[in-house]
């Protein structure tokens, strides 16, 4: 059984995913303000969080990154805003997914699931590996990136898209293959966030001429092994 908190303001919504969610492997708690959610996080300690963007008393991606900072704790985004910003910044502030409403329950529990699987394979494969290349050096176990020798703070996107690009070296991964790998979800042709987190990666470790990261015209996106110097 996981324990879900569910950041929800809209009563019949929430009453209709906690009915449907019940019925399966989740317990659902409800928090209906943004400026509640932290404190009530801390005490239930949760699976997974469902949140909404819109909340009285604290915007959602503000609860969003206060969560992150605090746990590693898969985070979902549940939202009735339709701008592709809205995801980009959600993802950035540490969100594992994003879902527009309306959102029919069983497509929520399927993402869900896929969610607390990955999780699970995340956590399963902890093994403390540590992959080098050059000056960059990346420990799974702490999540930690280090680069020229330096501590590097990445986002929680930035760094899940860093480890799926680094443990494929020299591979060209597609657009459709790294949302899946990052989100368990395919490519619609129009999502831009890994575009834009590539090029914050880019500036992160001064790849100006994008040649740690490198753009395959037509087909993706390679980490080229022989750059970080």
């Amino acid at each position: 059984m996981y324990r879900v908190m569910l950041v929800e303001d809209d009563a019949r919504l929430a009453e209709l995913v906690t009915e449907y969610l019940s019925g399966y492997e989740f317990a659902v708690d409800l928090v209906t303000r943004g400026d509640q959610a932290l404190e009530r996080f801390k005490t239930l300690s949760p699976d997974v969080v469902v949140l909404d963007l819109m909340l009285p008393g604290l915007d959602g991606m503000v609860v969003c990154r206060q969560i992150r900072e605090l746990s590693e704790v898969p985070i979902l985004i549940l939202t009735a805003r339709e701008d592709s910003y809205d995801e980009v910044s959600g993802l950035e502030q540490g969100a594992d997914d994003f879902v527009n409403k309306p959102v029919q329950p069983r497509v929520l529990l399927a993402r869900l699931r896929a969610l607390m699987r990955r999780t699970a394979q995340a956590k399963g494969g902890a093994d403390a590996r540590v992959l080098q290349f050059g000056a960059l050096r990346i420990v799974t176990t702490d999540r930690s990136v280090v680069w020229r020798g330096e501590p590097c703070v990445l986002s929680n996107t930035e760094y899940k898209l860093l480890l799926v690009l680094a443990e494929a070296a020299g591979r060209v991964l597609s657009r459709d293959a790294l949302l899946k790998k990052m989100r368990g979800i395919e490519f619609d042709g129009l999502d831009r966030s890994i575009d834009n987190c590539i090029s914050k990666l880019r500036r992160k470790f001064a790849d100006t001429d994008s040649e740690k990261i490198k753009t395959v015209w037509g087909e993706g996106y390679l980490f080229s092994p022989s750059a970080w110097n």
